[in-house]
């Protein structure tokens, strides 16, 4: 696509996805607010110096993208920030060319191909782990909803290239195989041995292979940046509502309003009830495969919870290694309290540095996990573990990285993942049959 035709397709997408309010950046207060590394003629918003906007030129909203792996977020082009929104172009080298398992913390991506053919798909959360996937031509267009994990691969037998706008002007970006197994200083591999269900030697060795650079893993998006924990937390909640409650309400009975995914009961028939839950006291069983039991407090179980974007969970750990396995929460920041035993915790940056931050907690130390970034806890006492969370959406959601990745429904094609984790293909389709 070329000329005017290629502007239309990249000025539509700019359109389209500046329309996900709920999960894109917070709305400006101002016409633009321009990025400025320095502090002369600037104010500080959003993360960034704001040039003055007297001194603002055409020159701040442009960037040209000639380049194979181009992003254009706000380092590109500093009139970006507030606004919410990026574009990337992404390059795929023929004969499976592959942009690998990966998740926007931040971002639902809309991604129109623009030459070749793609096999993309992305999966949904716990419990279902579904798997959605498309065969892409030239000019199809598909949606990743923001934080869900997903990939593209080329299965032409020429160079494919896609466009992508990012309801983000800073998406991040945590390529899952990097993460997991390449995050610096490395997850401690017992986590990993109970997590993927594999032998610690085989955790060891692919944590040397993914600290080496992914050979063969061509003209992949790498979007530069730290989650601000600030932004994050205006970014992640759910939408404010604009009433004082939303009771869900699974029949049409008695139903007023649909808001957020939920019918709404009719508020002159809302309970004290509609806000209550009994149970929480009682200890999870943890005589599974990981160790844990995470009993949720959310929106199904209290229906009063409809748009207050907010919601609980008590997790137990079963002695001696006990764990909530690497995870992410797509649409919700955790605050943890340990309340009996001590817990290893931490969690994982997005790409570049994959950097790994670990606390050791007693009882009554709280730790924070931002939104999207893969995290998980680990009891290293011999005894039970008990600990309480608040998450910043009413439905967060929850993807168990490995089921996601390795227990899809369908699977997700071995070819993809044995390049990804540089596994053989053997391997892979054992892993399959684990989850």
């Amino acid at each position: 696509m070329k000329g005017m035709n290629s502007f239309l397709v990249t000025l539509s997408l700019l359109a389209l996805i500046s329309t996900l309010a709920s999960a894109s950046d917070p709305s400006s207060l101002q016409d633009f607010c321009v990025a400025l590394n320095g502090t002369k003629h600037s104010r500080f918003v959003n993360g960034k110096f704001c040039k003055d906007p007297k001194l603002v030129t055409a020159d701040d909203f442009f960037f040209s993208v000639r380049s194979r792996v181009t992003p254009a977020n706000v380092d590109q082009i500093p009139g970006l920030n507030t606004l919410g929104i990026s574009l990337v172009r992404i390059d795929y080298a023929p004969n499976f060319g592959l942009n690998p398992p990966h998740t926007y913390p931040r971002a639902t991506e809309i991604l129109v191909v623009t030459k070749g053919k793609l096999y993309v798909g992305f999966m949904t959360s716990n419990p279902d782990n579904r798997l959605f996937t498309k065969v892409l031509k030239t000019g199809d267009v598909f949606v990743f909803p923001v934080s869900l994990i997903h990939f593209q691969f080329n299965i032409g037998k020429t160079n494919a290239i896609a466009l992508a706008g990012l309801s983000s002007q800073n998406p991040g970006v945590i390529i899952i195989a990097n993460a997991v197994f390449g995050s610096k200083p490395p997850i401690n591999s017992d986590v990993f041995t109970k997590a993927f269900k594999l032998d610690k030697e085989v955790v060891e060795y692919l944590q040397t292979q993914i600290l080496i650079p992914m050979k063969g893993v061509q003209h992949f998006l790498v979007v530069f940046s730290l989650l601000i924990l600030g932004f994050t937390l205006a970014s992640a909640s759910d939408p404010s509502p604009l009433q004082d409650f939303c009771v869900a309400l699974n029949s049409t009975k008695h139903a007023g309003i649909f808001v957020n995914g939920k019918l709404c009961k009719d508020p002159k028939l809302a309970t004290a009830d509609d806000f209550f839950f009994s149970g929480l006291d009682k200890p999870g069983n943890t005589s599974n495969a990981v160790g844990s039991k995470v009993t949720p407090v959310n929106v199904d179980q209290i229906p009063g919870l409809n748009t207050l974007g907010i919601s609980l969970v008590r997790i137990d750990y079963a002695p001696n290694g006990g764990q909530n396995p690497p995870h992410t929460h797509p649409r919700a920041t955790e605050i943890l309290v340990v309340t009996k035993g001590t817990l290893y915790v931490g969690f994982v940056t997005s790409n570049p540095n994959n950097r790994l931050f670990t606390k050791v907690l007693k009882t009554g130390d709280v730790f924070v996990f931002p939104v999207g970034l893969i995290h998980f806890q680990f009891n290293i006492e011999k005894t039970n573990a008990i600990a309480f969370a608040g998450l910043s959406s009413q439905n967060p959601g929850v993807i168990t990285i490995a089921n996601a990745v390795f227990g899809s429904n369908p699977a997700i094609n071995s070819e993809v993942l044995a390049k990804a984790f540089k596994l053989d293909k053997k391997m892979v389709e054992y892993l399959q049959t684990q989850f």
